[in-house]
């Protein structure tokens, strides 16, 4: 291979074999194979997995899978980002190792088994969960390993008992709720009355981050099953929406728990026969009160949940009981993304059918023209669609000197028939 630099963008050269034979970028975790040739850890996972069972440089067959690290080369290019640092160059972190397979099979075996003295097998849960966190490989190891079985079995042992808030079982609810569950194992928890009350009752622990991992197994458990009957048994427990709410109004919720929070808010909203539960628990004003807060996504979650309220009596009274709904939700249309914008005009339009007074607030609020903008935007269809149906239904509460109800508005196509 020729040992000359090529130049980057930056304005400084890279040295060759610094470079991945696969990505040509440069390596931050370098690792060789059994061939001798070295190269960035995710690339060549990458190529393996696709099927491919040669070295990209030899071709030689890879007759063995294991990956070594090259610390001497990755001190190297440590060496060299610190050398270039005035040319913008950043010092490629120290990659930590994946976790060795045996290790994780022993870890597993101290927290399942009830030999163990308890210090062993909590402190065996928390090691697992810090190698979980570390990142996506380490993972996908631990889960090949029949962790969820393993850790279903310790958050639910003893869940009649005294010791049933026992912090073996709040560790194996954050490890557990780090891996996605199978249908079968979602409808063992759903089915199984004593594990909702005992997650539905974590949901009011002491502990902020107990209660939102709770949560989050709620969600997990919601929306990895198909069952109506049970996402709907479920969604009939008071507690479970007051959980989950409170979650939601906790000013000291950390940005976890606002994302776990709407999450759940959501899945347990999509039951409508349930729906009236999260208004008595105070989800309208609740929504309308966090909406600055959340993250796009979560956003876009949050307006999803506040149509579906806006579907029942209920829901659309206390939207509307809401001095700021209606200003958010005309806000929010056009600024977030084309599903918020969606979103946003359905409960709109819900609203001002449902409550004429709502119809000049909103247009006090400048709904008019961001409905016009929408109109003639990129937007979704259903959310045009949305838009055309609530400016006929404002068309009356126009200011006489708008353009809602000039020659031009009335000959133009923007609103059409249905």
């Amino acid at each position: 291979m020729p040992g000359s630099l090529e130049p980057l963008d930056l304005g400084v050269q890279i040295p060759y074999h610094f470079r991945c034979p696969i990505s040509l970028e440069l390596m931050s975790d370098p690792v060789t194979v059994c061939t001798g040739q070295t190269y960035d850890r995710t690339s060549i996972e990458s190529w393996v997995a696709t099927g491919n069972t040669t070295c990209p440089v030899t071709r030689a067959p890879l007759t063995d899978f294991t990956l070594i690290p090259n610390h001497t080369l990755r001190r190297l290019i440590q060496d060299w980002c610190v050398a270039n640092r005035s040319f913008g160059v950043e010092r490629i972190p120290t990659p930590k190792q994946p976790a060795e397979p045996g290790l994780v099979r022993n870890l597993l075996n101290q927290a399942s088994s009830l030999s163990n003295p308890y210090n062993s097998r909590l402190s065996a849960l928390r090691r697992l969960r810090g190698l979980a966190r570390d990142s996506d490989k380490n993972r996908s190891i631990i889960s090949s390993h029949n962790v969820r079985e393993i850790l279903i079995n310790v958050l639910f042992s003893n869940v009649n008992s005294a010791n049933s808030s026992l912090e073996l079982n709040h560790e194996s609810l954050a490890l557990l709720v780090m891996f996605p569950l199978s249908e079968s194992d979602c409808m063992a928890i759903a089915s199984d009355s004593d594990k909702v009350t005992y997650l539905s009752n974590l949901l009011f622990h002491s502990s902020i981050e107990v209660r939102v991992n709770s949560a989050a197994l709620i969600e997990i458990v919601l929306a990895g099953m198909r069952s109506q009957e049970l996402r709907a048994q479920i969604s009939n427990i008071d507690e479970i929406f007051e959980g989950v709410i409170e979650i939601l109004r906790n000013l000291q919720s950390y940005p976890r728990g606002l994302k776990v929070g709407i999450k759940t808010l959501f899945v347990l909203c999509l039951v409508k026969q349930t729906r009236h539960k999260a208004v008595t628990a105070g989800a309208a004003e609740t929504l309308v009160d966090r909406l600055a807060d959340f993250d796009k996504c979560d956003a876009e979650r949050a307006l999803a949940t506040v149509e579906l309220l806006c579907r029942i009596p209920s829901g659309c009274a206390a939207l509307a009981a809401h001095a700021l709904t209606v200003p958010l939700l005309v806000k929010t249309i056009l600024k977030i993304s084309d599903r918020a914008t969606e979103y946003a005009a359905g409960a709109l339009l819900a609203l001002c059918s449902a409550a004429e007074e709502l119809q000049g607030e909103a247009v006090n609020a400048g709904v008019l023209t961001q409905l016009l903008l929408l109109v003639q935007s990129d937007c979704t269809v259903r959310a045009k669609r949305k838009a055309q149906m609530l400016l006929k239904l404002l068309r009356d509460s126009w200011p006489e000197d708008s353009i809602a109800n000039s020659d031009d508005f009335i000959c133009s196509e923007v609103v059409v028939p249905f």
